[in-house]
């Protein structure tokens, strides 16, 4: 059985986290004085550090729970998408960069409306919202379900505490702090997922030849299956998804791309890029590889037969190590939580200010902009702890597979609009917003037609079209969504005339000016 509680080395360890994450809020709270300060701090945190927060930006519960998750239950299918992200990001992002730190003030979304127009900044700044608070919602959701497991504490008060924790952080802290508690838990991160490996391996016997002959066995090995069939999880589909997403990620998403703007430098900036997506991969396949362990370990020892994919790493953590590092493990997996979400705060406010205050009121001043940020840090992280509610109410299996469905879903098509507007000269506002209304047809079609309804016999979709309804994984229709933009918003725009454009907004035109560096 589970252990009835934390020993008081545990909850010591525990509390020593969460008091050094108030701290370094109130650490960098006298610096937070403008908007710019606050969301960007520009020239005062160092590559390296940025580098750190991108990856700890990336990296939440979802990983900590939802890969050793998907380990245990699957095969490493689902860590194709992170291993395509190197792929795409080491060729491109020594040009998005200096892109983004050319012509943007904060909001990413900045770029689209200077490209082409208010709908494509409207329409990419909502889907970016939406994506936020799914992933947000989910990211409360599995750690109030880890903790409730572990500690036998109520979802909904751990909820609140983390919450409270993460809200005033960035009241306080602004994005300097976020980034600094990124680095703190960047280390916690990588010194949690080794010691839990390197127990789990001494734990099975046989070691490591036995690990993979069981999980071979067991199917648990591999990324298949290798079928050229878009209508389920293949490895194409995987590959194909992780290349737009690599782009969506880096190249479209506000808590990336801010981290871009707070370092000295272009090359600073590139320099944080390639240290955090270096990180990123080796850390996602770390926490998948411990599900695999998990996997053979419990074919080896008794398990629960009631026991959730998501919480059985916790249950490993709670019932084989030891008091103080059962503590310093569960401290991590907590301040993996407070860091994405702190992160994934701070951007939303930006975008509020940047993408709908300022727009509201553009006759403001700075303080008033400032007031304003953080009141939407407090009302976003109120929304996103009822969203985490709301899970909780609903229950939830397979939650990393949801969360990429979701981001399929609500990237609608912004990868192609970003796309079109840095290596087209041709593609114009016209061309884009007709773009734009074919793509979200298409996905609410897509959506429609393949949402299932009902028990049983009685199991429909949403929509029934027949033989015309969307069967393809639903991983493809945010790939679809990205080529039905770049098709149609190419051959719209041929029907309007060829706009006259700001060099710096092209592929074409990197070097048309030049940053000091």
């Amino acid at each position: 059985m589970t252990k009835p509680m934390l020993g008081v080395i545990d909850y010591l360890i525990i509390v020593a986290v969460l008091l050094t994450t108030l701290l370094l809020g109130l650490r960098y709270a006298k610096n937070q004085n403008t908007t710019q300060s606050y969301f960007a701090a520009k020239g005062r945190v160092p590559a390296w550090a940025i580098g750190m927060s991108l990856l700890a930006t990336l990296i939440s519960s979802v990983t900590f729970l939802g890969y050793p998750g998907e380990g245990f239950s699957s095969n490493w299918i689902l860590l194709v998408q992170g291993l395509m992200v190197p792929i795409v990001l080491l060729g491109t992002i020594w040009f998005i960069v200096p892109l983004f730190r050319k012509v943007i003030g904060l909001s990413t979304y900045e770029y689209f409306e200077k490209r082409f127009g208010l709908v494509a900044r409207y329409y990419s700044s909502i889907a970016f919202v939406l994506r936020q608070f799914a992933g947000m919602g989910t990211v409360f959701f599995l750690l109030a379900v880890a903790l409730n497991k572990m500690t036998g504490g109520n979802m909904y008060f751990i909820i609140a505490v983390v919450g409270a924790i993460i809200i005033a952080v960035n009241l306080m802290g602004g994005i300097e702090a976020v980034i600094w508690l990124d680095v703190f838990q960047g280390f916690m991160l990588f010194a949690s997922g080794i010691i839990c490996l390197l127990v789990l391996i001494y734990s099975i016997k046989g070691g490591l030849p036995e690990i993979w002959k069981v999980a071979s066995a067991g199917k648990r090995t591999g990324f298949g299956p290798y079928d050229i069939d878009f209508t389920k999880l293949t490895f194409i589909v995987m590959a194909i998804n992780g290349m737009f997403y690599a782009i969506q990620k880096y190249g479209t998403d506000q808590t990336v791309v801010q981290r871009y703007l707070t370092a000295k430098t272009d090359k600073a900036a590139i320099r944080a890029s390639i240290l955090g997506i270096s990180l990123t991969v080796p850390v996602w396949a770390l926490f998948m590889f411990i599900g695999t362990c998990l996997y053979v370990f419990y074919k080896q020892h008794a398990l629960p037969s009631d026991t959730n994919p998501n919480a059985i790493f916790p249950y490993f953590i709670m019932t084989q190590l030891p008091t103080g590092v059962v503590g310093f493990i569960l401290a991590a997996m907590i301040s993996a939580a407070i860091c994405s979400l702190s992160a994934d705060l701070n951007s939303l406010a930006a975008v509020g200010v940047e993408d709908y205050y300022k727009k509201l009121f553009p006759d403001k001043n700075d303080v008033a902009y400032l007031k304003s940020g953080r009141l939407m840090i407090l009302l976003s992280g109120l929304l996103a702890m009822g969203i985490g509610c709301i899970y909780v109410n609903i229950g939830n299996e397979g939650i990393l597979g949801i969360i990429f469905t979701l981001y399929a879903i609500f990237s609608g098509g912004i990868v192609g609009i970003f796309l079109l507007g840095v290596f087209s000269a041709r593609a114009n506002s016209q061309g884009i917003n007709i773009a734009i209304c074919v793509c979200i047809v298409f996905t609410a079609y897509a959506f429609l037609t393949s949402t299932p309804i009902g028990v049983g016999e009685h199991k429909s979709v949403l929509l029934d079209m027949g033989k015309y309804n969307f069967i393809h994984n639903k991983l493809m229709v945010g790939v679809y969504s990205h080529l039905v933009v770049i098709g149609v918003g190419y051959v719209a725009s041929l029907f309007f005339p060829k706009p006259v454009l700001d060099p710096n907004l092209l592929y074409s035109g990197r070097n048309a000016s030049t940053t000091a560096n």
